[in-house]
């Protein structure tokens, strides 16, 4: 476990180039509407705005509601009129290994014969495309060209079921479908049109589905619906004349992960996250012209949205973006793939880090990872041994990590370090960044003291905060602002506590906090504690119901070395949590499991461990990088 006093200054190299230095927190507290203004200035706006935040509607708000821009114009075109067209945008790897190489003038291109083929298949404004794609320049392509015409992009994970697919299609009355033939997946070929098939089968909304060929699988073929990629869009123009959009015309729907009930559709619109999303990106990863950027995220999450498409292309970063997963064809491929590139900036989810850690030194010691000059984490807080593990094994003891929290809800970071005038402590996110303002606070909105764990809420709006959900305005108002209404507060669903010195320590979902015999455990502690213990390479941690306490502490854990499924480590990780964390944390019983319940995102599904404790049928899994191993851990919870 972490120490208080253990703390990581800014190189001093990084800090005195830093895009982003201290002073920005004053300057910003001091007016933030005026802060943020000037961020947008950043922008290429058609129409400059001279309005900045109204809340006159809270919560329906805007931001800089007078201007117009078109948000790809921001992220390609500008750069090519800038001189910046041979720069390479995107070094794209497949699974496979196959490589492609796009530069600025090459997307702008790519975008151009895009949009004009959106519009040929009667795609408009305001009109919704679902896109089905794994990590591919296409998928870049497609959601930069509904942007250019002002089309809304909604993204779903290559890997969700028909049925989770289908949702998102009907609930956007969707015009257009965009997938492929198939995806590699771990060395194989995986068919992906069937399921596409399936969920758009009767839909009205649906006039066409577009299909990318990556795989060459044969594929079912509905004619005046289904049209390849190739025929429609490569014989088109390869220069597209942008429109602009007012700033709050909307761009996107993000839709939640489904871990808290029926997933929403998050609205997101141009000009103000465009705004925060380009800005963060340049303040928390210090974006430099020679960078080579890789945030690992699949494009279908607010993640990628943010930090692999719109926030580093509005800023002309170099980045890299790879189809497949991490050990295909072995441990060691992102390692290779860092070598390769020399890749300077790593922006990944803890979960990875962890997997890392449970495969060895040896793996990463493999390769050439001195390029590095930041690392990135991102989906949930990261445990302060993997923290520690990640800074020293992957970055050498010398790059700082820039470890974030934000939400689909809030499209942008809120809380994060600036890498070269935060001191770091690992485990925490540190603070809000400059022009943001987050709290934690009790159940009546009291101001938590000091490692008091409370509810963490943001008390002051933000240029990239969705604006409504997709078809339901009350249940955004209900969802997020109703608690503390009078206050103005967005509420975030997270436990967090803030130190003595002011640092945000988040504690997973509200829901994640149980409560034993009186005393209120974050399920975020209890897996940092375990996680620190040398036999123990991941955890998920959940209340049990208990006659006796009301909840008891249950633990799954993934064993590092030699340590199987099935052995027991109770005694031992029992006695460590006490020692960490005191006797009322020492969890009931700790069960070795071969993987998590994860989403692609890198989030434990905690609520899915929750079922299997209570023994409740389990709620919907489509969301889970690996059904089948949650199921045999299910089976083996029954069985044991």
């Amino acid at each position: 476990m972490s120490t208080p006093d253990e703390t990581f200054p800014p190189p001093t190299e990084l800090a005195a180039a830093a895009n982003v230095g201290a002073e920005a927190y004053a300057r910003a507290a001091a007016d933030p509407e005026a802060f943020w203004s000037e961020q947008a200035k950043r922008l290429e706006w058609t129409k400059e705005p001279a309005q900045g935040y109204d809340g006159s509607a809270f919560p329906d708000v805007t931001w800089f509601a007078d201007g117009t821009l078109n948000v790809a114009r921001n992220c390609v075109d500008r750069h090519v009129e800038a001189g910046g067209g041979e720069k390479v945008a995107l070094h794209f790897e497949g699974e496979p290994g196959d490589i492609r190489t796009v530069t600025y003038a090459d997307l702008q291109a790519e975008v151009s014969r895009c949009a004009h083929a959106l519009t040929e298949l009667g795609v408009g404004r305001g009109d919704v495309v679902v896109v089905y794609l794994p990590v591919l320049v296409e998928t870049v392509v497609v959601m930069l060209a509904c942007a250019r015409i002002g089309a809304v992009h909604s993204m779903v994970f290559g890997g969700f079921s028909a049925s989770a697919l289908r949702f998102r299609v009907t609930d956007g009355s969707a015009k257009l479908l965009v997938t492929t033939d198939g995806q590699y997946r771990r060395g194989k070929s995986v068919p992906v049109k069937p399921n596409a098939d399936a969920a758009v089968d009767g839909v009205e909304s649906i006039e066409h589905v577009l299909v990318v060929r990556r795989t060459g699988d044969d594929v079912d073929w509905t004619d005046g619906r289904d049209v390849w990629w190739h025929d429609v869009v490569d014989r088109q123009p390869s220069e597209h004349a942008a429109e602009a959009f007012g700033a709050e015309s909307p761009l996107m729907l993000v839709y939640t992960s489904g871990t808290t009930g029926t997933p929403k559709g998050l609205l997101h619109t141009m000009g103000g996250y465009l705004t925060q999303a380009s800005w963060t990106a340049w303040a928390c990863f210090d974006h430099k012209p020679d960078d080579v950027y890789w945030c690992t995220a699949d494009l279908a999450w607010v993640t990628a949205h943010t930090y692999e498409v719109y926030g580093p292309l509005s800023n002309g970063v170099t980045q890299v973006i790879y189809e497949g997963t991490p050990d295909s064809p072995a441990p060691g491929r992102h390692f290779e793939i860092i070598e390769r590139y020399g890749v300077t900036v790593y922006y990944t989810a803890p979960t990875l880090v962890r997997t890392y850690m449970k495969w060895g030194e040896d793996v990463p010691a493999a390769h050439d990872l001195s390029s590095l000059r930041l690392l990135g984490s991102v989906g949930e807080a990261i445990n302060p041994e993997a923290w520690r593990w990640f800074h020293r094994v992957i970055g050498g003891g010398r790059c700082p990590i820039v470890d974030t929290w934000w939400q689909s809800e809030t499209g942008a970071a809120v809380v994060a370090p600036l890498p070269g005038a935060t001191t770091l402590k690992p485990g925490s996110a540190t603070h809000a960044l400059p022009g943001l303002s987050v709290r934690v606070v009790d159940d009546h909105g009291r101001d938590c003291d000091p490692d008091e764990g409370g509810l963490l809420v943001i008390d002051r709006p933000w240029p990239a905060m969705a604006r409504t959900v997709w078809g339901d305005p009350e249940r955004f108002r209900r969802s997020y602002f109703e608690k503390f209404a009078d206050q103005g507060w967005y509420t975030a669903g997270d436990g967090a506590r803030i130190d003595a010195d002011g640092y945000v320590w988040l504690q997973g979902r509200v829901d994640d906090v149980m409560n034993v015999s009186g005393h209120r455990l974050s399920s975020i502690e209890l897996e940092s504690a375990l996680v620190s213990h040398p036999r123990v390479a991941e955890a998920g941690v959940v209340g049990a119901p208990d006659a006796t306490t009301g909840q008891a502490v249950v633990a799954f854990v993934i064993a590092a070395g030699e340590a199987t499924p099935g052995e027991d480590l109770n005694a031992e990780l029992r006695a460590h949590v006490g020692r960490e964390l005191g006797p009322v944390a020492r969890p009931r019983e700790v069960i070795v499991v071969e993987e998590l319940p994860k989403t692609r995102s890198g989030k434990i599904m905690r609520r899915l461990l929750l079922d299997v404790t209570a023994g409740r049928e389990p709620g919907d899994t489509t969301s889970l990088v690996d059904p089948d191993a949650f199921t045999r851990l299910a089976s083996g919870f029954r069985d044991r």
